[in-house]
């Protein structure tokens, strides 16, 4: 399921994988060669990502982000027209 759920152009609507071989003057070598990708190609969707736990930010890290974006609203507020 994972490997048809690729969001690539070697799989069609069908679920039919092609994949194309030319590189070598041989048909076995080329058949070899697209095996081997194939294999490559399954053994990257064989992977289980573990999923993400989300975590929240630290109280130092959030106040760091509120100083910086005063900092830069302050720098950005300089910008303007100076009235007399």
């Amino acid at each position: 399921m994972r490997l048809l759920a690729l969001p690539d152009r070697r799989i069609t609507r069908d679920g039919v994988v092609v994949i194309k071989a030319q590189e070598h003057r041989t048909q076995d070598l080329n058949r070899a060669a697209a095996l081997a990708r194939l294999d490559e190609l399954v053994e990257s969707v064989s992977v289980t990502r573990k999923p993400r736990v989300a975590t929240r930010p630290t109280r130092a890290s959030n106040t760091r982000r509120l100083e910086s974006k005063t900092r830069r609203g302050e720098i950005k507020a300089g910008r303007g027209r100076i009235d007399d």
